[in-house]
């Protein structure tokens, strides 16, 4: 079911300027778990996101749309479900370029594969087709270093209450408005 209702959603996600990261579908058998059951609860679970702050009311109209073309389609159950749409929580790991792209200047830490530096933690630089850059804050001297993407085990972006520097956001690619925004949103 999971691939029919991808295939059913993303043109509408597309369609409003969002990219499709992920449909999650939790539906159990109703002849094995009745929905009478306490507890057993259908869900599907849109997860969408864009370049640039997502809007809540755009997010809004997506999940309506979505909710019309599910209950229309007739090889989706009738069952009475739970539909989220929403974006990516911080919480998400960095696995696509997207991704990257989106964490620029933001706080990460890494987790590598090669056993001798096993994690860095820096902010998001430059995103070529195989590394990324990482801007490293060391007590105030800031260095650069690119990492191979096939060395990455792992990659999360970190909750950051720190105000970084106008040189590190500078060393990310950052250019004078996106520093001011961020610096704002700091504020």
């Amino acid at each position: 079911m999971t691939s029919h209702i991808t295939t059913l959603v993303e043109p509408v996600v597309t369609g409003h300027g969002y990219d499709l990261d992920e449909v999650i579908v939790h539906w159990p058998d109703s002849a094995a778990q009745p929905a009478a059951v306490a507890g057993v609860r259908r869900e599907i679970k849109v997860v969408v996101d864009r370049d640039g702050a997502n809007d809540l009311d755009e997010i809004a109209t997506i999940s309506r749309d979505i909710s019309g073309l599910l209950d229309a389609d007739p090889d989706v159950p009738a069952d009475p479900y739970h539909l989220e749409v929403t974006s990516p929580g911080v919480d998400r790991p960095l696995t696509a370029p997207r991704h990257w792209r989106r964490a620029r200047g933001r706080k990460v830490t890494v987790e590598l594969s090669d056993a001798d530096t096993p994690s860095i933690t820096g902010r998001v630089g430059e995103l070529t087709e195989d590394s990324v850059t990482l801007v490293v804050n060391a007590r105030g001297r800031i260095t650069s270093r690119a990492v191979a993407l096939a060395s990455i085990a792992k990659a999360v972006v970190q909750v950051d209450f720190s105000r970084p520097s106008v040189t590190e956001l500078e060393l990310c690619g950052l250019d004078e408005q996106e520093i001011e925004q961020r610096r704002q949103e700091r504020a």
